[in-house]
C-alpha cells in the first residue's frame, strides 16, 4: 500500500525518534511511503532548498496517490493539519496518532469525519501497535 506520513517540520521535531520508528515500520511492512524522507533528522536542511510551489504541489499529488494518511499529531503544525483535511475531502482514511498527555486541537478531536481515527500511545511500541491496527481496520478492508 501506499502510505502517506504527515508529521510536523516547521513546528517542531520533538517527536522525531517516533516519526522515524514509524516511517521504518511501514516500510518494513513493504508499504511505499513516498513521504520518508520527512522522518530523517536532515530533513529540514533538504526540504529548505525546494521551492513552496513546488513542495505543495508534490504533496497534494502525493496524497492523491496515497491509500491512507498516518499523521504524527503531538506537535501542532499547519501542514499536518491541511494534509488531514485534504485526506479526508478524498476519502482517505486518516489515523492521527498523538503522544499520550499532549493536547491536540479540537478540529481533530472534535471531527466525526468517516475514516478518522485519533489515538494515543504511550512508548514506541504502543505507536506501531496502533499504526498496525489502523491498517488492519480501516486500509485492508478497502483494498
Amino acid at each position: 500500500m501506499n502510505i502517506y506520513f504527515s508529521c510536523s517540520l516547521t513546528g517542531g521535531r520533538n517527536e522525531e525518534a517516533i516519526y522515524g520508528a514509524v516511517v521504518d515500520h511501514l516500510l518494513g511492512l513493504g508499504h511505499e511511503v513516498p513521504t520518508a524522507h520527512l522522518a530523517h533528522p536532515e530533513v529540514m536542511e533538504l526540504e529548505q532548498v525546494v521551492d513552496p510551489a513546488e513542495v505543495y504541489n508534490r504533496d497534494i499529488n502525493w496524497i492523491q496517490a496515497c491509500d491512507a494518511v498516518v499523521a504524527e499529531v503531538s506537535t501542532p503544525s499547519h501542514g499536518v493539519g491541511y494534509e488531514i483535511a485534504i485526506a479526508l475531502g478524498l476519502s482517505k482514511p486518516v489515523l492521527c496518532c498523538c503522544r499520550q498527555g499532549v493536547t491536540v486541537s479540537k478540529m481533530l478531536t472534535g471531527n466525526d469525519s468517516p475514516g478518522l481515527v485519533l489515538r494515543s500511545y504511550a512508548n514506541e511500541a504502543e505507536a506501531l501497535a496502533v499504526v498496525d491496527i489502523f491498517l488492519d481496520q480501516h486500509v485492508t478492508s478497502r483494498s
